[in-house]
């Protein structure tokens, strides 16, 4: 049998990855999607904290707590195998904010939120931050001086977003003069990344705009990329509560579909009985620690039209979709309900009749719903994030995101509403 060896995901280091390693100081990663710089990060905060002679703290953050747990788990994983006699262990022993070293330097990991109000009671020696550019700039006013006692460093990284924000203004000392970190910058393009396969990102390249692969593979802050949705108008409308289920209503539901643990499964329930007046009534995900097989997800769906018994239930019948669909149009319960909207260009109901439906046309219905204020959201930071993360393609009106499974689930249940024509096959 041969033996694994379990430092083998860190044996591979491109160049880049050895010198950012290496590096002190502050740092500015700037890099495209899967390029690998948060295996590097997590090795740098490893062999950083082992190599303190005295103790303290560092700390890993990130917008949301499931992109900061992911470079954190990384990190005690690298650690585990580097490093073991390091970790103490006992009632110091791990957890998912923690990691205690033996030389006194402890490892934390939280969620930066909105404001980074949170992190304020904290000293730390190095900052660590993952996935910034959507962070908002009172974040970085917030963590900053928890730097200035200790004489601390910063690394940043980020795909790009748009030429906006704090993280596009630590991108060049041109960018704006009041920022002067004196970064050590490393910019890496996907397409300089040996894992990349040419048939990959040539399939990338076919599916995406050319802004939207420039963006998100070779790490280019572009004029043309906007955000799609104001962060106030998002924070304006998504102040609803959960309440009780009335049967009297109409409700619809929109299903973003993951396939296989790739992705989760979101599900977005909306009160469409005024179309003036749309409430949103639960925000469900489903997949996001565990693998989710298609037949969980058309599970979920039946057990949610018990409960809300829906006047229409539309679907993403792309990929994985297909399944779920073709189960939903069998079901009793849900046939007459259920409707495919696909992600890239169709609408298909249970007669098999298609319509050409861009995804771009229930992106611009929801925008429209919410700047006539006819759509009301759930006061819910992950789907306030996920919104905030839709971006515009202004050359070829395209909307895309990194986080946009909520929003999926959400233009499909307010397109059921929009026609509700659907009613003439709905019993």
């Amino acid at each position: 049998m041969v033996k694994y060896d379990i430092l083998s995901p860190w044996k591979t280091l491109d160049p880049w990855q050895k010198e950012y390693i290496k590096s002190r100081g502050n740092c500015f990663l700037l890099c495209g999607r899967q390029s690998g710089k948060t295996a590097a990060m997590s090795v740098k905060i490893g062999e950083c904290a082992v190599d303190e002679e005295s103790g303290g703290d560092y700390l890993v953050i990130a917008l949301t707590e499931k992109q900061a747990y992911q470079l954190f788990f990384k990190t005690l994983m690298y650690l585990e195998a580097k490093h073991h006699k390091m970790i103490k262990r006992g009632n110091d022993k791990p957890t998912k904010h923690e990691i205690r070293l033996t030389n006194g330097i402890t490892i934390r990991c939280y969620a930066a939120g909105k404001y980074g109000d949170g992190l304020r009671t904290f000293t730390i020696k190095k900052l660590f931050i993952d996935e910034a550019a959507p962070m908002e700039r009172e974040v970085f006013i917030a963590v900053s001086p928890m730097l200035s006692v200790t004489g601390g460093t910063m690394d940043i990284s980020s795909t790009p977003r748009g030429k906006t924000g704090y993280f596009y203004e630590c991108s060049d000392d041109s960018a704006l003069e009041h920022i002067k970190p004196n970064f050590t910058r490393f910019y890496v393009s996907a397409e300089d990344c040996p894992r990349h396969t040419d048939e990959f990102l040539e399939g990338e390249r076919r599916d995406m705009s050319m802004v939207e692969y420039a963006q998100e593979y070779l790490a280019k802050f572009l004029d043309e990329v906007k955000q799609f949705l104001p962060t106030e108008l998002i924070m304006e409308l998504s102040t609803l509560n959960r309440g009780l289920i009335n049967l009297e209503k109409d409700y619809y539901l929109g299903v973003d579909i993951g396939g296989m643990g790739k992705d989760p499964s979101t599900f977005e329930i909306f009160d469409g009985t005024d179309k003036e007046d749309i409430k949103q009534v639960e925000n469900m995900v489903l997949g996001e620690k565990t693998e989710l097989r298609t037949t969980d997800t058309t599970d979920q769906i039946v057990i949610l039209n018990k409960q809300y018994y829906f006047n229409g239930i539309g679907v993403d019948d792309g990929g994985a979709g297909v399944g779920v669909l073709d189960q939903l149009l069998i079901e009793d319960e849900t046939k007459r309900k259920v409707i495919g909207l696909n992600n890239a260009s169709r609408i298909v109901d249970r007669y098999g009749n298609k319509k050409r439906l861009l995804k771009e046309d229930m992106y611009h219905n929801l925008k429209t719903r919410m700047e006539r204020r006819e759509v009301h959201f759930l006061k819910d930071e992950s789907q306030i994030n996920s919104l905030k993360s839709l971006q515009w393609d202004s050359e070829s009106d395209k909307v895309f995101g990194s986080n946009k499974h909520i929003s999926e689930g959400i233009i499909r249940a307010l397109q059921l509403i929009k026609t509700k024509k659907l009613s003439a096959f709905i019993n």
